[in-house]
Order: structure tokens, then sequence, then C-alpha cells
């Protein structure tokens, strides 16, 4: 029920910096199971952006541990189906609880495989949770306002969704079973950027 009543919360005040974001591909999101869903990590309000264009599809989500020793803050993520990572040693928890989360829920996973909105490197948590779970992935990428100065400024949001990405296929996530992943998840983020608008340049702020 709060993670209801926060999407609709949110969905009011992205509509009023933004107007209606663009979707694109929405009809390629999993109806009947659950599913990791990944993208690029470019701005701090992107999760919002993917949790409202996914709905009706609940999420849990990854946070940094750092965000939840604010109690008031600890108490809107928990309850928003967030859960803390130590980023420096995450620890079998930080695998473990998504996947029985995935598995035993109807949430699904937002994640963003590089961990950061200043890198472009891929980490082979993703892959390893999708596969443990035995879920897809599904890749999505945001374009629009990079700062919060241009996010005041109504500019345009598209998010666009692709084909899940099946990794039945891949028998050992090991060095090269994870690397086929990340080559996969790359080629599908390329691939959502050109279908929506290939002279957007991401450049983190």
């Amino acid at each position: 029920m709060f993670f209801t009543f926060m999407r609709g919360v949110v969905r009011v005040v992205l509509f009023i910096l933004n107007g209606r974001m663009r979707l694109v591909g929405k009809d390629r999101l999993p109806t009947d199971q659950n599913y990791v869903l990944v993208a690029p990590h470019r701005t701090w309000w992107e999760p919002l952006h993917l949790a409202v264009a996914a709905s009706p599809k609940k999420f849990s989500f990854m946070a940094k541990k750092e965000l939840f020793k604010n109690p008031i803050l600890s108490y809107i993520l928990r309850h928003a189906n967030a859960f803390p990572v130590d980023r420096e040693n995450p620890g079998p928890s930080a695998i473990k609880t998504p996947v029985k989360t995935l598995k035993n829920t109807k949430l699904s996973l937002v994640m963003f495989p590089s961990g950061s909105r200043h890198s472009s490197d891929l980490k082979g948590g993703v892959a390893v949770i999708a596969k443990m779970a035995k879920v897809p992935i599904v890749p999505s990428v945001y374009q629009g306002p990079l700062t919060f100065k241009d996010l005041l400024k109504r500019k345009k949001v598209t998010i666009a969704f692709g084909a899940p990405i099946d990794i039945s296929d891949i028998k050992k996530m090991d060095k090269d079973g994870i690397a086929e992943v990340e080559r996969r998840m790359n080629e599908s983020f390329e691939a959502l950027d050109q279908e929506v608008d290939p002279n957007f340049k991401y450049e983190a702020k």
C-alpha cells in the first residue's frame, strides 16, 4: 500500500515538473513473471521515473547503506521496498536478499549495473541475481534532463523498455558468463538509445 501511495505521489510530482513522460516499448515488459529492470544510471531521479513508467508492476530497490542512517529517510525507503547495500563490502546479503524477493514475492527489482552515475562499467551482480532467481533481465534507458536545473524547465522525459534478455543459455556465471551478460545489456542499451533519439548524449554531471 505504501509503495502504491508513494508512486502515486511521485507520478503527480513528475507530471508537474516535466509533463507526461513518453514511454517506448512498454508492451515489452513481462506481465506474468518477475524480472530485473536495468538501466544505465544517468540521474538520481531516474529510479522514480522507472517505477512510474513500469506501473502497475511493483519493485524493490538497492540503496546505499548511508541513506538509511537518517531514521525518517530509512522509514520511507524500507516501506518503499528498498534495502541497504554496502557498496564497499557488499557481502552475501547483496545477492541473497534480492534473489529471495524475486522468488518469493510479486516484486521485481530495479538495478543499475554500473552502480554509479559516473561509471559506464557494468558489474556482475545483475547477472548473478537474475541467474539465481531464474528471471529475465529487462533493459531500459532514460533520456531527459540530466541536471536538477533542467529538470525544473519541464523538459521532456522518455523512458524506453527493451525486449527481455534471456540468460538461461549461459550455464556458468564465471568471468566469461558475466562478460556475455554485460555485452547483451550494453547492446540493448545502445539499441534503445538509438530507437528513442540517436542524438542524445549522456554526460555525467
